[in-house]
């Protein structure tokens, strides 16, 4: 276990106010460098969300980028995919001075984050995501993806929320995604099963709790096959019994524990 210093950066400016990231930086050279970004529904939480996660990697000796992004009502679907993809670049930027291989930079997200981490790894030079300048790199792409518990098709999930009168999750659709239509263009599961044009599929690591509420059944069973029917490498790992979440919900259970082992070990296999 390697000893980790953290420290709070802006990594991008806007009229709005400065986005700041949680720098998690082992001791030594990293063995890897990561993204991460938290879920809310797309509308709350912050970059520390995930600091059980992210802690966890450091420790492991990954070098990781905890974001904050734009939410609503500054920011909605696609400008909010623009701090995403400007921070992947930042990253890059600044690989020289961080000891990090910018080819190996990896992406991870958790439930809304993890929809918007896909999203940009599918779509990395999309000029509406691209859009912000940043001098130093213009590479958004990512080596690997993690994904835990993600709204992989949120337009399922919209429709499965107006089902179940789901009042928060529906607030929260409305606040992030201008239509119903939109749900559809900015849709991982879509966008695959749309045939569209697409770089390099990262390769995919995706957790996922066998009890959670706040998704369809089924949602990442759909988004794995898919994946792999676009030539894509993805492993999904599910976990009997848990809801959404949990990792960081259920810290220190048998679950929690796993799922983090999970996440080190594939990073590992992926930053060489």
């Amino acid at each position: 276990m390697s000893e980790i210093r953290s420290e709070d950066i802006a990594y991008f400016t806007h009229l709005s106010g400065p986005l700041l990231v949680r720098l998690y930086r082992p001791t030594g050279r990293p063995s890897a460098a990561i993204v991460s970004l938290h879920g809310g529904r797309w509308v709350q939480e912050t970059r520390l969300t995930n600091a059980p996660i992210d802690q966890a990697l450091a420790e492991d000796g990954a070098l990781v980028m905890a974001i904050d992004i734009r939410m609503p009502p500054v920011a909605r679907y696609p400008d909010a995919l623009a701090d995403v993809n400007v921070a992947i670049r930042w990253l890059k930027a600044n690989a020289t001075e961080l000891s990090i291989d910018p080819r190996h930079i990896g992406g991870m997200g958790t439930s809304s984050g993890g929809h918007q981490m896909m999203l940009s790894a599918l779509r990395p030079r999309d000029p509406r995501y691209a859009a912000l300048p940043l001098t130093g790199s213009d590479d958004a792409s990512l080596a690997y993806v993690v994904l835990g518990w993600p709204v992989i098709d949120p337009l399922a999930r919209y429709r499965y929320a107006e089902a179940g009168n789901k009042t928060p999750y529906l607030e929260a659709h409305h606040a992030y995604w201008p239509s119903v239509d939109d749900m559809d263009e900015g849709n991982p599961q879509r966008i695959l099963e749309r045939g569209e044009k697409l770089p390099r599929l990262p390769p995919v690591l995706l957790l996922q709790g066998g009890d959670d509420e706040a998704l369809p059944e089924g949602m990442a069973d759909r988004f794995a096959a898919a994946y792999r029917k676009a030539g894509g490498t993805i492993d999904l790992v599910k976990f009997p019994g848990e809801g959404h979440t949990f990792i960081t919900k259920r810290l220190g259970s048998p679950a929690s524990l796993d799922a983090i082992a999970q996440i080190k070990s594939f990073v590992r296999s992926r930053s060489n």
